[in-house]
């Protein structure tokens, strides 16, 4: 993927399908694009979670063919890894809420290092960098499904 893809990351998913190999011997191949085009301001990489989708498709699927994830996500800098279904929605909120925790966690860190070097006491306030949803940037062609869609209650997101 192009740098664009990438500009202003603060975390990431990796995706794989269950059912299908040759996207899981792609994994370390995507990984590693990603840490070599985005990194935190302090060097390190960004914040990425493996997910095994298709977890639904059990019957289908590489299990026996895969290596110990819990292992393999450490080895290889992930930050946590889930069997997932979109179809069913299995462990998409943990998913996500592993990320945004490391995500924050990071950012935190960020912002207790900056209060250390001004010498602000702890406990400070983390100001989150603003950011305009409403706005769409041109030529990112991405996912639009989020636009419009309704929550449960019927609000729009």
């Amino acid at each position: 993927m192009t740098r664009v893809y990438y500009r202003e990351a603060v975390g990431a998913l990796v995706v794989f399908d269950m059912t299908r190999l040759s996207t899981f011997q792609a994994v370390l191949k995507w990984k590693g694009d990603l840490d070599s085009k985005v990194a935190l301001s302090n060097g390190r990489p960004v914040p990425a979670v493996l997910l095994a989708n298709k977890c639904d498709q059990r019957q289908h699927g590489l299990c026996p063919k895969l290596p110990k994830m819990e292992n393999f996500s450490r080895e290889y800098g992930f930050v946590g890894w889930f069997e997932t279904s979109a179809k069913d929605n299995t462990n998409i909120d943990a998913a996500i809420t592993c990320l945004v925790k490391n995500i924050l966690s990071v950012e935190e860190e960020r912002a207790l290092s900056e209060a250390t070097s001004k010498n602000e006491p702890e406990g400070s306030v983390l100001v989150l960098p603003r950011f305009d949803y409403n706005v769409k940037e041109k030529g990112l062609g991405g996912c639009s499904g989020c636009s419009g869609h309704k929550s449960r209650d019927g609000d729009n997101d």
